[in-house]
């Protein structure tokens, strides 16, 4: 049960060598770089007694040492954040828990991590993550907007990039009025022992045929605990988003 801070890790992937947008941590948003905004952003959790960048780049670790932050060297050949993090415990034994904080999401809100953090108060909870209302129409058709459906528990029961659950008596531009839809938010908790069997497992079929990660666990029988949050931040996956964004904090002059 978490009843103190030294529990809980916040650890933050980041990799130089993105195919989309090389370099991306790197980049200068309103006077910083993203992965100092993201790691300030994550340092003012309650939940977390430590927060860490994980990386495999030194351009990056010299701009966390910059800064005055922390970082962690991993090897260049994981596939994903999940495995760079499960390497990262490896070396920092010492936390029950693990929270994977999204390197590409400058302006990620504490209360989201602390919410988060908060679903392993229960000990039988192994793994974790956000979810948040659909409220529109085109949230839902959309396959980069992954979509997620709960049990009474709140238990994800299954991911996936089409519209789920379909809506057999309605036409599809009523579907949000008919059922409340959820979409992932894509931030995840881990239990250490979890953290660890998860990233031994194999690729599954359900994993390989939506290009989602989670799907490989609750098909190989752990569940994703999920809470609701009405939070999201912007990410950055493109130059074209970061410029959608400098555009918008000039005219908000952020300081």
């Amino acid at each position: 049960m978490i009843n103190n801070s030294n529990l809980a890790i916040g650890i933050i992937p980041a990799r130089y060598a993105s195919t989309r947008f090389p370099g991306k941590p790197l980049v200068d948003i309103a006077g910083k770089t993203m992965i100092q905004r993201v790691y300030e952003q994550a340092s003012k959790a309650k939940s977390l007694s430590k927060v860490v960048v994980a990386t495999d780049d030194e351009r990056i670790a010299d701009e966390v040492k910059r800064f005055g932050g922390e970082y962690v060297f991993t090897g260049s050949q994981h596939q994903s954040g999940t495995d760079r993090c499960a390497e990262v415990i490896e070396k920092l034994p010492d936390y029950e828990i693990v929270i994977n904080i999204q390197g590409d999401e400058p302006f990620i809100e504490p209360a989201q991590i602390d919410l988060l953090a908060s679903c392993f108060i229960e000990e039988k909870v192994q793994l974790a993550t956000l979810i948040k209302p659909i409220q529109s129409q085109e949230s839902i058709y959309n396959p980069n907007s992954p979509k997620v459906v709960i049990d009474i528990n709140g238990r994800a029961m299954y991911f996936s990039r089409s519209p789920i659950p379909f809506i057999r008596n309605g036409e599809p531009g009523v579907w949000a009025e008919k059922h409340q839809f959820y979409k992932h938010i894509g931030i995840y908790g881990y239990r250490t022992e979890s953290l660890k069997a998860i990233t031994k497992l194999p690729p599954s079929a359900l994993e390989i045929a939506e290009s989602l990660e989670q799907l490989r666990w609750i098909e190989n029988g752990f569940y994703i605990q999920t809470k609701v949050t009405d939070l999201e931040t912007v990410a950055i996956d493109t130059p074209e988003d970061l410029l959608k964004l400098n555009k918008l904090l000039e005219a908000l002059k952020l300081e």
